[in-house]
């Protein structure tokens, strides 16, 4: 089956949900009555979550194509993404906010961690289709990863 270049709504979809998750999630963070420890607490785990469902995703793609990822990179992958999930849903539990707000603060961070995914996704679907088809630009941005791997540019 021939790859396919992500739909424009698609990708416009990914990057609404990835701005409306993060961006509600840090309004309600800097509008929370929380200690100013509280809420770094609460960015970290963003931030943390973020990047290990981006590094996961991209571990598990790269496997896909046959490039070579550790099983220990995997596995950190994996234990960083749970975590921070893990992280949030204690500190929810044991924080003295509504249930509202609770459930406020879940959703959007699940939010932000599922769209970031899928915005990975377009991003490589995007390059791999455009490099594919002749596109300079895109035959160029991989040229690193040409390099690392060994594979003669084109």
């Amino acid at each position: 089956m021939a790859l396919q270049e992500p739909s424009r709504a698609f990708v416009g979809a990914s990057w609404t949900a990835l701005a409306v998750g993060t961006i509600t999630y840090l309004v309600g963070l800097w509008n929370a009555q929380m200690a100013l420890s509280e809420k770094g607490y609460y960015l970290v785990l963003l931030l943390f979550g973020l990047f290990a469902a981006v590094s996961l995703q991209k571990a598990v793609r790269d496997r896909l194509e046959q490039i070579p990822v550790t099983e220990i990179y995997l596995g950190i992958c994996w234990f960083g993404l749970i975590s921070s999930i893990v992280l949030l849903a204690v500190g929810l539990w044991n924080a003295t906010m509504a249930g509202t707000e609770k459930g406020f603060y879940g959703m959007s961070y699940l939010l932000s961690l599922f769209a970031a995914v899928a915005v990975q996704k377009n991003v490589r679907d995007t390059l791999q289709f455009r490099r594919e088809n002749g596109d300079d630009a895109a035959t160029h941005s991989g040229s690193f990863l040409q390099r690392r791997f060994g594979k003669d540019e084109e």
